[in-house]
C-alpha cells in the first residue's frame, strides 16, 4: 500500500491521559485501512470518530471483526476497550432527542478510556419539569456534559442547579436564525451561569476530552 501520509500519536495517552482519536471525516477507505494496519502491528487501540456508515462499509472484512462500530454516533473502536467504571462520574444530558448523536459521541468517547456516561435525554428546557425530576441525580455527579441545540439554554439552568463541573456542547439543532448552532454557541459563551465551560459545535468528543482531563486531574484516575 502506497504511503497514506499519515503519523499516529501512539504516545499521546502517555504525555496527556488521553488516547489521539482518528477524525475519519474525508478520509478514503485505503487510508483508514493504512490507519488500522498500523494499530494492528502495534496491537493498540484506537477511538475512530465521524466514522460514516458508508466509510464502514468500505473497509475490509478483517478490519471491521475488529470494529465495535456504533452508526448513530459515528464512532468506532479498534481493539478491545477497557469496561467502563463501576461508579460513574459524568453525566451526559441532552435537551432533546436531536441532540443524541453528538450526546452518544461524548458517552462512547468516554466509554473508551474506560469511563462510564451515564445519559439523560430529552430534558430540555421546553418541558422544564422533565429536567427538575432529574436535578437530585444530576448534583450527584463531579461532571455534567450537557448537548442542546436551538437557544442553548439548559447548560445555564443545569449550572444553576448542580454544582459539578457543566461542559456546554452547543448542537447544530435549530431553525432559521439558529444557524447551524451558531446562536447555540453564542449563548453558551455568554452563558449567566459562572463557570460553564464551553466547546465547539456538535462536539462531544471534545466535551468527554475536556471531561477525561478533568477526571485525570482532579480523580486521581489513570489512563489504561
Amino acid at each position: 500500500m502506497p504511503d497514506q501520509g499519515i503519523r499516529l500519536d501512539f504516545q499521546r495517552r502517555a504525555r496527556l491521559g488521553i488516547d489521539e482519536a482518528v477524525f475519519a471525516a474525508r478520509k478514503t477507505p485505503d487510508q483508514l485501512a493504512a490507519i488500522l494496519e498500523e494499530a494492528g502491528q502495534r496491537h493498540a487501540t484506537l477511538l475512530l470518530t465521524r466514522l460514516e456508515p458508508d466509510q464502514y462499509a468500505a473497509l475490509s472484512a478483517e478490519h471491521k471483526a475488529r470494529l465495535d462500530y456504533e452508526p448513530v454516533s459515528r464512532t468506532a473502536f479498534y481493539g478491545q476497550a477497557p469496561l467502563p467504571a463501576a461508579a460513574p462520574q459524568v453525566a451526559v444530558v441532552t435537551a432533546g432527542a436531536s441532540d443524541v448523536p453528538v450526546s452518544r459521541e461524548a458517552v462512547r468517547t468516554l466509554n473508551y478510556h474506560g469511563e462510564a456516561g451515564v445519559e439523560i435525554a430529552d430534558v430540555g428546557v421546553a418541558g422544564l419539569w422533565r429536567l427538575l425530576e432529574r436535578v437530585d441525580e444530576l448534583r450527584r455527579f463531579p461532571i455534567v456534559i450537557v448537548a442542546a441545540g436551538m437557544d442553548a439554554a439548559l447548560p445555564s439552568v443545569v449550572a444553576g442547579l448542580a454544582p459539578g463541573l457543566v461542559i456546554a456542547v452547543p448542537t447544530s439543532v435549530g431553525y432559521g436564525v439558529a444557524q447551524g448552532g451558531e446562536t447555540a454557541l453564542r449563548a453558551a459563551l455568554t452563558s449567566c451561569a459562572p463557570g460553564v465551560l464551553v466547546v465547539n459545535i456538535d462536539n462531544g468528543y471534545g466535551a468527554a476530552c475536556a471531561a477525561l482531563r478533568a477526571l485525570n486531574v482532579f480523580g486521581g484516575k489513570k489512563g489504561h
